[in-house]
């Protein structure tokens, strides 16, 4: 048998108090918390995280690189940054001469043929 909305509304509109609620000015804790109370535990957590990184974290890290590599991969990828800029336009003023001068002394050092192939026979 299906219930009303009002009715199950009913059975949750009014909350018996339990204990007494505080008076108007009136505190729990009337110092307040105590200063660096809470950075404390962040603190000692972060010293604690970098002595065993000392002493453990290359061969943890070797560790998921073999045994979990998909893990050690989303690790990489969340330190890469979110956005990489792409300077567009580096030659703008650089003339054609200069610019075919740079790819010719590019394919030399790289011993690329013109033509697109290496100085190796194919």
């Amino acid at each position: 048998m299906k219930q009303s909305p009002s009715a199950s509304a009913d059975k949750t509109a009014t909350k018996p108090q339990i204990g007494k609620p505080f008076e108007i000015g009136n505190r729990a804790n009337p110092f307040g918390r105590p200063k660096g109370s809470r950075n404390k535990l962040g603190e000692q957590f972060i010293q604690a995280l970098q002595t065993d990184f000392e002493a453990n974290g290359k061969t943890a890290i070797e560790t998921v690189r073999q045994e979990r590599p998909h893990e050690y991969l989303k690790v990489v990828a969340s330190l890469l940054p979110k956005q990489i800029e792409v300077k567009e336009g580096a030659f703008d003023g650089v003339d054609d001469e200069t610019l075919a001068a740079l790819v010719a002394a590019a394919r030399s050092a790289l011993g690329i043929v013109e033509g697109g192939g290496t100085g190796a026979a194919n």
